[in-house]
């Protein structure tokens, strides 16, 4: 499956059989099979038809609209998954604070173990950072070896701060210089890897809506991020581990100069991404997002699965999520057919 990204003013996409077509000041200039797709992103001033909406929420395309300068996501969904018993469970268990805690610490943890690893992976080829990377590693090893020990959601996320000011500054040393890049910012980005990087977790945040989104569970309801207004926060928690991978295509666009400082500017929004330079990055991204998506659809797996088995140990009296026994007993007792 791969994902089409339209980032051309003017265009129309309508639906035509199978595929998608592309027309421009009412002439038909391209088309694309329906088939392969699993995502659509738009961004400028694109028009969709309904039909084609249509067509696309059958078969689970998702839409994911990139509005404005700064490219705030808004998605277009298909028919969830049909077991609203997964979203109960996922809400009684976002007030379990015992549970809240252990898959907090099992998510900061994962995400620090990826940020070690990927500095320990650079160390090795770069010569000229090992030292400082090495302090870097050192900070790292003492936040995960502390990941235990934290009894609130709030020292974790202390420590995970710490983590991540010691990663960033390992980061840093391995960007070219003229990139001018000192530590995470955003809100807006302030340079050009703070607005790569701010792009691509975007792009990775909605892949984990979409897919949160079909398995059945609530974006919005997590256990380690809060609830807060407009935030998926389940999302939120299952990006901070896979951040890294970002990251690491960020390193490679600027490195091997594929994207350079001369591709951004910098206004009252913040430092933004030009259209040359986006139609590069989204050449690039689609490897990146195909990864994303099976480590995603990993995730998401094992979160289901966490969320049935904590449920079915909460209420052992009752049926487990999903049981089908338990199913077939409602429909026959709707009927009148049970006894």
């Amino acid at each position: 499956m791969t994902s089409l990204y339209v980032d051309r003013r003017g265009v129309t996409l309508k639906a035509d059989g199978e595929a998608l077509v592309f027309y421009e000041n009412g002439e038909r200039i391209g088309t694309v099979p329906l088939a392969p797709l699993s995502r659509v992103f738009m961004r400028g001033d694109v028009t969709l038809s309904s039909a084609l909406l249509g067509k696309l929420g059958e078969r689970g395309i998702g839409v994911v609209v990139l509005s404005g300068r700064k490219a705030v996501p808004t998605m277009l969904l298909g028919r969830p998954h049909n077991d609203a018993a997964r979203r109960v469970a996922q809400y009684r268990l976002s007030l379990d604070g015992d549970f809240c805690l252990r898959f907090a610490r099992a998510i900061v943890e994962a995400k620090l173990r990826a940020q070690a690893t990927f500095l320990a992976e650079r160390r090795d080829s770069e010569p000229h950072s090992r030292y400082l990377l090495t302090l870097s590693l050192r900070r790292l090893a003492t936040s995960i070896a502390a990941v235990d020990e934290q009894g609130s959601l709030g020292s974790l996320r202390g420590l995970e701060g710490a983590g991540a000011a010691a990663y960033f500054e390992g980061f840093a040393d391995l960007l070219p210089e003229r990139l001018k890049f000192s530590g995470r910012n955003r809100r807006p980005p302030r340079d050009p890897v703070n607005a790569m990087l701010s792009l691509g977790y975007t792009l990775l945040h909605a892949e984990a809506v979409l897919a949160l989104y079909g398995a059945g569970l609530d974006p919005f309801v997590g256990f380690y991020h809060a609830l807060d207004f407009g935030r998926e926060s389940l999302a939120c928690d299952l990006v901070e581990p896979l951040r890294v991978e970002v990251d690491r295509h960020a390193l490679m666009l600027f490195r091997s100069e594929k994207l350079r400082a001369e591709d951004f500017s910098t206004t009252e929004s913040g430092c933004l991404l030009g259209k040359a330079g986006r139609a590069r990055f989204y050449g690039e991204w689609e490897e990146v997002a195909a990864r994303l998506r099976k480590l995603l659809a990993e995730s998401v797996s094992d979160v289901a699965s966490a969320i049935v088995q904590a449920a079915a140990v909460e209420a052992p009296c009752s049926p487990p999520i999903g049981d089908p026994a338990a199913d077939a007993g409602a429909a026959d007792e709707e009927t009148g057919d049970g006894f």
